[in-house]
């Protein structure tokens, strides 16, 4: 907050008010009379200025038919100034102001790190058109424009390096600080920074639809979605506040006690319980995004902290996603033919298997044309080539076509299956002409994170995969995992899941396909690895890891479980603080002014223990693992 703001400047007025009607005060009790009418004065005068706010909002909520914590103190003040405590009302609105300019500054403070992110977001982009470069902004981009990128700007556009190269600064989408080179063909996205080099970049997402708008598209979102506790509380206060209106009123009913009636209102004032819990979820939410752990919500943020079970898929999520061929086998003909008709089969698909056996097609120089294929989730593709209906697939689709090994390749196969590899089999007019042997390393930091899982408090760890039994296992003992669920189709991980709720209680799901979409949707947390992710799975997803570092997920659900801590925190420290301060009114040990007082510290200390958050993780990080730091400004290139 500005110090020429408008809040800023009443503050900075209703300081200088409130000290000359103290020391106007303390001259008039010592017997200086002129003083007196003065003090009087001054008294209003700080009233007026820092009330003014107080029951302007007051009475905007009134027309709506709210009575707010500003009703409270507008009553009181009221009631102070028409029984002649001018000073109470004085220091009664001075001190309402100043916690509510002091709230301000803080809860600002926990917004920093979303506002850190949206502040990346580029506002110009230098496009080729008819060989002349202009600069245009970022929504008026279109698909296959060409983008020139000079050192120290943003990219603003998800697209292919066309021309040139450089060091890009990544951090906004993969969370790692260092620079990564680009040369042609290389993938760069929008909100990125290039710190060195020249680059000519063909737009492929442009506006909303690039990696980085959706970014901030969920980081907004999430701030609009409250917790479960939040939501309880604030529905609290609109039926609290005007119960201790009544009460207050009772009271000087029965008390005759004017004063008495209007401390309570006062005190009463259910500001820091209100504030408790949206001002954790923020400081939280703000945390993780400003790491690349992007929660939609606070309602999601208060489940994470209650996961007792987590399920993963294997390809993509517990592996590098990145499978690669290691055997060709044929049974009949030659071995290059079954890679070529599998090559032909996959063309089309996004599946890592099939890009593997892609890949080392292309490696060895076949070129085969796609064949138009029917894909069968979680089993492979059918599809017509040569003049022969052909399959490539897992055993379950060969079995579902009635086509069996024989006793020699079942032994081959299972072979390949005890190594941990992924074997892909190859059919062409009803035999089996041979397989391909895949096997994709388990990520490096999956071990280490499983752990991490099970300090924080996970009871179950279980894989879900299409996979098949062999080679998930042998996944599974290599990282530490509880249990496998081997050959399941997405409708299988979806009954997976519910069996895991009826045991465990709440359960997350952790995926990054198309096929793990549907299990997305039914766990009762849907986590996306966004960095390798479809897009599907991260729109289906709750919560998403911005890049491909498995890591992130143990940091997120601690960051959930200390934001759920911290909310617990500031609740009982308000409910706390209410109920001494009503014994205190009770017993006439607490006046208008001091019990406004300790309110105004309470709302201050709840954020401030709120604002701890924003500090989660940056001394220290499970495995010793970097830490994300926005770009700020350009840096040398290594």
């Amino acid at each position: 907050m500005r110090f020429g703001s408008k809040k800023a400047k009443s503050m900075v007025l209703s300081t200088a008010l409130v000290v000359v009607s103290f020391i106007l005060k303390e001259a008039a009790a010592a017997g200086h009379a002129a003083a007196g009418p003065a003090a009087t004065l001054a008294m209003l005068a700080t009233a007026a200025v820092a009330g003014f706010p107080i029951f302007k909002k007051a009475f905007g909520a009134l027309r709506y038919k709210v009575v707010g914590i500003d009703a409270l103190v507008t009553i009181a003040v009221i009631g102070a100034i028409a029984i002649g405590e001018f000073w109470e009302a004085a220091a009664v609105t001075y001190l309402f102001s100043l916690g509510d300019y002091l709230e301000s500054r803080t809860i600002e403070k926990t917004r920093s790190s979303i506002k850190a992110l949206l502040d990346l977001a580029p506002d110009k982009v230098r496009v080729r058109r008819g060989g002349q470069d202009l600069e245009i902004g970022p929504e008026a981009v279109l698909v296959g424009d060409v983008v020139v990128v000079k050192p120290g700007e943003k990219i603003g556009v998800d697209g292919i390096v066309l021309e040139g190269s450089g060091y890009v600064n990544q951090a906004t989408i993969s969370g790692e600080s260092l620079p990564v080179h680009r040369a042609e063909g290389g993938e760069v996205f929008s909100g990125t920074i290039l710190e060195s080099g020249y680059l000519l970049v063909e737009a492929k997402r442009v506006g909303e639809d690039t990696t980085f708008a959706r970014i901030l598209h969920m980081v907004e979102e999430a701030q609009d979605r409250k917790a479960k506790t939040q939501k309880f509380l604030e529905s609290f206060s609109r039926w609290y506040t005007p119960a201790i209106v009544a009460a207050s009123a009772l009271l000087f009913a029965f008390s005759r006690d004017i004063e008495l009636a209007l401390t309570l209102l006062v005190i009463a004032c259910p500001g820091a319980l209100v504030i408790s819990a949206p001002v954790a979820i923020v400081a939280g939410i703000g945390n993780g995004a400003k790491r690349g752990f992007l929660v939609k919500g606070g309602d999601i943020m208060e489940k994470l902290g209650s996961i007792k079970a987590i399920a993963f898929d294997k390809t993509g999520t517990l592996t590098a996603g990145a499978p690669e061929v290691r055997q060709v086998r044929s049974f009949a003909g030659a071995e290059d033919e079954a890679l070529k008709i599998a090559a032909a089969g996959e063309g089309y698909s996004e599946h890592p298997l099939a890009k593997a056996i892609l890949a080392e097609a292309a490696s060895r120089g076949m070129a085969a044309e796609p064949a138009a294929a029917e894909i069968i989730p979680g089993r492979g593709v059918a599809f017509a080539y040569g003049g022969k209906d052909c399959l490539v697939g897992s055993r379950s689709l060969l079995a579902d076509k009635g086509i069996a090994l024989s006793a020699d390749q079942e032994s081959e196969v299972a072979r390949e299956e005890s190594r941990g590899r992924t074997v892909v089999l190859v059919v062409a007019g009803g035999a089996v002409l041979g397989f391909i042997a895949i096997a994709d390393a388990a990520r490096p930091e999956a071990a280490a994170e499983i752990l991490a899982l099970r300090k924080l408090g996970i009871r179950r760890i279980v894989m879900l995969t299409g996979d098949n039994p062999r080679a998930a296992q042998a996944v599974a003992q290599e990282l530490g995992i509880d249990e496998v669920r081997a050959g399941l189709l997405p409708q299988g991980k979806v009954e997976a899941l519910e069996s895991l709720k009826a045991a465990y209680g709440r359960v997350a799901m952790v995926g990054d396909g198309v096929n793990d979409a549907p299990a997305l949707a039914a766990a009762d947390l849907g986590i996306a690895m966004g960095g390798a992710g479809s897009d599907v799975a991260m729109e289906t997803a709750d919560v998403v890891l911005v890049s491909a570092d498995l890591s992130r997920l143990s940091y997120g659900l601690g960051l959930s479980r200390a934001t759920v801590r911290v909310m617990k925190q500031n609740i009982y420290f308000a409910l706390g603080v209410a109920g001494l301060l009503l014994a205190g009114v009770l017993v006439k040990a607490v006046n208008l002014s001091f019990g406004m007082l300790v309110h105004e510290a309470s709302v201050l200390l709840v954020i401030l223990n709120a604002v701890r958050l924003l500090k989660y993780g940056h001394k220290s990080t499970l495995q010793g693992r970097r830490q994300v730091q926005w770009p700020t400004a350009a840096q040398p290139a290594p």
